[in-house]
């Protein structure tokens, strides 16, 4: 949905954070933790926009390295009130039905089995806030929306016209819902879901959720919120590193300084679980469609955030296209189309996937290493190191459209490196000086 839901989930924190008192971390699938997430957008990625065809790319996203493949809203979409030629994916008209422009349920259940046999794993979008306005429910079950005071019409949320408001309070909604969740799991052997603003809906109902499913199947569940630790704590084992992204968009313009890193990374030490998940990325499709492409925001800093997103702590995420340098705004309503050309994008993506996969310090969540020290000098270069027992990495970025240097003062960058990405080796002694060019970047290993 549109960027007007980051006010609301950032409004839904403030109360959520003190009404909840945080349960234990859920543990995450094993799978999870050295994973690349990919978000899959059915209608645009191919001519025909079906998942045969989608399915003949499984073989080029696993020689990218990719794990888990998030499918955007695969159910029939609202034909009232319906936005563009083909309605917003989000304006959902029967939840445990496939969009019939991706095919059949046949067709998803073949690719979910080939996505397994491939090593992938698969979550699917759910939207649980609201319906379309000719969801059955509406006439079945007008109770369980929200309806204007004055008029008695069932409502919409903000100005997203063609969706109705489900109304929360009544908790009948809960076993209903979850029903349709359920359906998914014993029907298509999916391995999760990203759940649309998430934040928007009750916590108990998303640790109902949780409860519900983990018997039927360990499932990974990412919500598209930020900063609600008790979400993580006790139902997801993954949100939205937001406000990284948004400083990440703010430094490209010049906006803001690697000092503002600092001071998010000092906030996140102190509030965030450290074994949740905190999504990573430079595009998606909220991003895409309606804020522009990564080229439009970040310009020339395109490579070096997309490096960054992948070796500061987080779980990274590549939406469909990035890996071949899409350049253009998806419609979000029409269709639309990519173009598959392998370029340099497709080996720095492969590249970064790759160097997640191979190093400990870099997995998710607690299996991962966190920053055991990181620095920042003259507000645009970023040094930081992150180690365990059997490795020690150590990332240097240059933050700006300048030739830069850094200098090692602290003992901790010490090391004999080898560059992750190249053969270039690094001996860090104490005042040592490493050059890098406009934008560029550095991620070295050394072993222990």
């Amino acid at each position: 949905m549109k960027t007007i839901k980051h006010l609301l989930l950032l409004v839904t924190v403030v109360f959520a954070a003190f009404a909840c008192k945080p349960k234990e971390q859920t543990p995450h699938p094993d799978w999870s933790y050295d994973s690349t997430i990919y978000e899959v957008n059915v209608r645009q990625y191919t001519e025909d926009g079906t998942f045969k065809s989608f399915q003949e790319h499984l073989p080029r996203l696993k020689e990218l390295g990719v794990e888990i493949l998030w499918f955007m809203p695969i159910q029939p979409i609202g034909i009232e009130e319906r936005k563009g030629s083909l309605g917003s994916y989000y304006s959902i008209r029967d939840y445990t039905a496939i969009n019939p422009e991706f095919g059949n349920m046949d067709d998803f259940k073949t690719l979910v089995n080939e996505a397994h046999k491939q090593g992938f794993k698969v979550i699917i979008d759910w939207v649980a806030n609201h319906t379309s306005h000719d969801h059955r429910w509406t006439v079945e079950h007008p109770e369980f929306y929200k309806h204007d005071s004055v008029t008695g019409k069932i409502i919409a949320p903000f100005d997203w016209s063609d969706v109705a408001q489900l109304d929360w309070e009544n908790e009948v909604l809960f076993d209903t819902m979850i029903r349709e969740m359920k359906y998914w799991i014993t029907n298509a052997d999916i391995d999760g879901f990203r759940c649309d603003v998430a934040g928007m809906v009750p916590q108990r109902f998303w640790e109902k959720v949780r409860g519900e499913l983990n018997p039927i199947k360990h499932v990974f569940m990412l919500a598209e919120d930020e900063g609600q630790r008790h979400f993580l704590d006790s139902a997801f084992d993954a949100n939205y590193a937001w406000e990284l992204h948004h400083i990440m968009n703010s430094i490209a313009k010049g906006e803001k300084t690697t000092d503002d890193l600092l001071t998010y990374k000092r906030k996140e030490d102190t509030a965030t679980n450290p074994k949740a998940y905190r999504m990573t990325f430079t595009s998606n499709h909220d991003e895409n469609s309606w804020n522009g492409t990564e080229f439009e925001r970040m310009k020339d800093a395109v490579k070096t955030f997309a490096a960054f997103s992948f070796v500061y702590p987080g779980f990274p995420l590549i939406y469909n296209g990035q890996e071949v340098g899409m350049d253009k705004r998806l419609r979000f309503f029409d269709k639309d189309t990519i173009l598959w050309n392998a370029n340099e994008y497709t080996d720095l993506y492969k590249n970064l996937v790759k160097i997640k996969k191979e190093h400990s310090v870099l997995q998710n969540g607690e299996k991962g290493a966190p920053i055991a020290f990181i620095a920042s000098q003259h507000g645009k270069v970023l040094a930081f190191t992150r180690e365990d027992e059997k490795e020690k990495m150590l990332m240097v970025f240059n933050f700006s459209a300048e030739n830069m240097e850094f200098k090692f003062t602290q003992a901790a960058f010490a090391g004999m490196y080898t560059n992750a990405l190249s053969n270039e080796k690094l001996a860090v002694e104490e005042n040592a000086v490493l050059r890098l060019k406009p934008w560029g970047y550095k991620i070295f290993v050394a072993k222990k």
